[in-house]
């Protein structure tokens, strides 16, 4: 499906500057021509849309889905289970009936999470889907996952995260053959905890590129395209690393103008400055794309803005013209038949010999 007549559902309430930042966001979106249906209260988005006063054009790329209900962010994800009406859940129903292919939110992300996985369900063969963080590299991305859709996780999550965490590398960020690791306290086969041990026997049956494990530094260092690991830690990873890019890039540019020698030379470091901004700093990527459910799901910061709002949308229409949930739900079944296979031989053979 061609990426520009492809409709990404935008829940409108969700975020902490709902609705104003996401309707800037979808309108930057669809000035570059994005189509876009905006979930959630309609005279409060018809309001914010007569603020900005798009063109035509662009108007004529941007819809209105009313939705009477929000679930906040202080609310229980599970609030969402009680608010059918919630902008949340019919995004997620847009996306089922076909009326939008991917759906973007910046609210509750638990509620997003539930409303995705029981509109839209999990890919066959896939028990928990994950949430990709992508961090820069000096040789380009790595794909962490998961990063908090889930605190704790078996063998064969991970061992599902990896596949998934292979085919976004290779298909959104054009990396041929990723490189496996799994997140662990030494490159060693046998370090780490029970689960990391586990893990590392499984994933040396998936006939995926795995490497082996890696330390948290790989992350940064590009030694690996994938790296898998359980919610609860990829969860701190992300947050410890937004935070640390975020402190850097004001600590270097309180340093640059500290006195009249180095704003002198500010100038001249500027775009330098900038560029290292791009690159580490999380809007610029937008979400994170909830991998494992049955249409693409992209969820990113309550504190998103409009730049994020709308990143997150092309994010989306990537995701939708890599046709990446078929891909993944091929993937999976392929290992499924592949194990399947193996334990009927294995049961043939202990059959003979006894």
């Amino acid at each position: 499906m061609e990426p520009r007549q492809v409709t990404i559902a935008v829940d409108a309430m969700g975020g902490d500057f709902a609705p104003r930042a996401v309707v800037d966001g979808s309108v930057a979106a669809a000035m570059e021509g994005a189509r876009v249906a905006l979930v959630g209260d309609e005279r409060q988005i018809e309001g914010e849309l007569a603020r900005r006063a798009p063109s035509a054009e662009v108007a004529g790329r941007l819809s209105i889905v009313h939705a009477d209900q929000v679930v906040a962010m202080e609310e229980r994800a599970t609030a969402v289970l009680k608010k059918p009406g919630a902008s949340v859940r019919v995004c997620a129903e847009l996306v089922k009936s076909g009326v939008a292919r991917a759906m973007v939110g910046a609210g509750n992300t638990g509620a997003a999470m539930i409303a995705a996985k029981q509109v839209l369900g999990t890919l066959p063969g896939v028990d928990r889907p994950a949430l990709a963080g992508v961090f820069p590299n000096p040789k380009g991305r790595t794909v962490l996952l998961d990063v908090g859709a889930h605190l704790g996780a078996k063998p064969t999550h991970l061992r599902q995260f990896a596949v998934m965490g292979h085919f976004y590398a290779q298909e959104i960020l054009g990396t041929p053959a990723p490189r496996v690791g799994l997140l662990s306290v030494g490159e060693e086969e046998g370090k780490g905890p029970e689960l990391v041990r586990e893990v590392y026997r499984v994933l040396e049956e998936t006939g995926l590129n795995f490497v082996g494990n890696v330390e948290g530094r790989d992350v940064f260092r590009g030694t690996v395209d994938v790296i898998v690991c359980d919610g609860f830690v990829g969860n701190v990873v992300l947050k410890t690393s937004e935070s640390l890019a975020a402190y850097l890039g004001s600590l270097i540019q309180r340093e640059l103008t500290a006195s009249m020698r180095s704003r002198l030379g500010y100038g001249l470091a500027k775009p330098a400055l900038d560029n290292f901004r791009r690159q580490t700093d999380w809007a610029e990527r937008g979400a994170a794309p909830l991998l494992g459910v049955g249409a693409g799901c992209f969820i990113g910061h309550g504190r998103s803005s409009a730049r994020a709002i709308k990143n997150a949308i092309f994010r989306a229409r990537e995701f939708c013209a890599a046709e990446l949930d078929s891909k993944i739900r091929r993937k999976v079944a392929e290992l499924h038949d592949r194990e399947a296979r193996l334990e009927a031989l294995a049961d043939a053979q202990a059959e003979t010999v006894s």
